[in-house]
């Protein structure tokens, strides 16, 4: 048996309520075995690893409900062409690290991952946050997931790893399409309900796969008890993803009132991706993005912060993610000052914690720091409801633990 004891922290404990000085929190094994806001900690028995917390904040393990590991260019409309599949691998796996070191213990591939990079994460084989995959995402022909420039005449291209998506057209195709994904034991499904800014030959407002096609794909996610996440840019697509029955409606940037109200009504969840914009605009040229990707981009950025406006006034479950792209993928925790435009620091944290837990139906293993849960707690300089910029530097992070094990201690 393994215990450690966190003690003298500022907790922030992320189930909604205040903050507590001086909390400890006891940890044996993979588990939260007491939380202690008065900080006395009782006999405990065998070795025990004590860490003083004075001046620092406890919290638990962030979550990204948006990031794609084998994005490891910035520019990933071309990084297949460039890539063979056993270096874009070693890659991937290298930004997974990466995203664990920035205290993101548990986050979602939005596509592009397979079920062995989470094996190799949760065997040990290199070091990384708990990873829910979707494999590839489905797209219609022309659509957001498929990679073919508009000059070439050529098969939908399904050769490589990574950033390749199943292209599927009628309701007989999505359907396959989501069954083969599920055969591959993904932990959810995703399509593509609008136009995107990286992909080459559709614009960002536009609608694609109709609602009995995504449809389709939910069925086939609900048969196995699984769910179904959706790229959505505008009002219309919105809406029609959650006519369809998805459960997550990302990015979100174009919506208005009435998409706003169906989200809500529906009980489904919004995932906006802010941070995305703001790094591509700015550095996507030098990645090689050409300029009508950015174009796109820039449409969305300024859209962004109504976009999260109208779904915080309707009362929308809020997620979290960052959707970045290759060296962009440092910037993450950006994401968390930029939601804080139109949410209360607390509600960002809760964000990345409790709902997005919440959206992978994780809840009673995630998201909290409270007895019988993962171990899964980062500790930081600072206090992040005064300055959330305090989460943005890696220097700030102290401790990260995952499962009880400890990836970074240098308090």
């Amino acid at each position: 048996m393994s215990v450690t004891v966190l003690t003298s922290a500022l907790l922030i404990d992320c189930t909604g309520a205040d903050p507590v000085e001086g909390a400890a929190v006891v940890v044996e094994d993979d588990r939260i075995r007491d939380v202690l806001p008065n900080g006395n900690v009782g006999p405990l028995g065998g070795p025990i690893t004590t860490l003083d917390l004075r001046g620092a904040t406890l919290m638990p393990g962030l979550t990204d409900a948006h990031v794609h590991i084998c994005a490891v260019e910035g520019n990933i409309t071309d990084q297949h062409r460039h890539l063979p599949p056993s270096l874009l691998a070693a890659k991937a796996l290298r930004r997974a690290e990466e995203c664990l070191m920035q205290g993101f213990t548990t986050v979602r591939d939005a596509g592009g991952a397979d079920y062995g990079f989470r094996e190799a994460v949760e065997e040990g084989l290199y070091p990384g946050p708990r990873l829910l995959v979707s494999g590839n995402y489905i797209s219609q022909t022309g659509g957001h997931g498929d990679k073919r420039r508009r000059a070439e005449w050529i098969p939908p291209i399904d050769c490589c790893l990574g950033m390749i998506g199943s292209i599927a057209d009628g309701e007989a195709e999505v359907r396959k399409a989501a069954r083969e994904q599920l055969r591959r034991d993904v932990n959810q499904l995703k399509i593509m309900a609008s136009g995107g800014a990286m992909s080459p030959s559709d614009e960002l407002d536009t609608t694609q796969f109709t609602v009995a096609e995504m449809r389709a794909a939910v069925e086939e996610a609900q048969a196995v008890g699984k769910y179904v996440l959706a790229h959505a840019y505008s009002d219309s697509a919105v809406r029609n993803a959650v006519a369809a029955g998805v459960r997550s409606i990302e990015h979100g940037n174009l919506i208005r009132e009435a998409a706003a109200k169906a989200i809500k009504d529906a009980g489904a969840f919004l995932v906006p991706t802010m941070v995305t914009y703001e790094a591509i605009y700015r550095e996507g040229k030098r990645y090689g993005i050409g300029d009508h990707q950015i174009q796109k981009i820039n449409l969305a950025r300024e859209q962004s912060v109504q976009g999260l406006t109208y779904a915080y006034r309707a009362g929308c479950k809020i997620g979290s993610g960052s959707d970045l792209l290759g060296d962009m993928m440092a910037q993450r925790a950006v994401e968390f000052e930029l939601k804080a435009q139109v949410m209360t620091p607390m509600e960002v944290l809760l964000s990345a914690t409790r709902v997005n837990a919440e959206l992978f139906r994780m809840s009673d293993r995630i998201g909290t720091v409270e007895p019988g849960k993962y171990a899964d707690l980062i500790v930081v300089t600072g206090n992040p409801l005064r300055n959330l910029r305090v989460l943005q530097t890696q220097d700030n992070l102290k401790v990260i633990m995952k499962g009880g094990r400890l990836f970074k201690r240098t308090l």
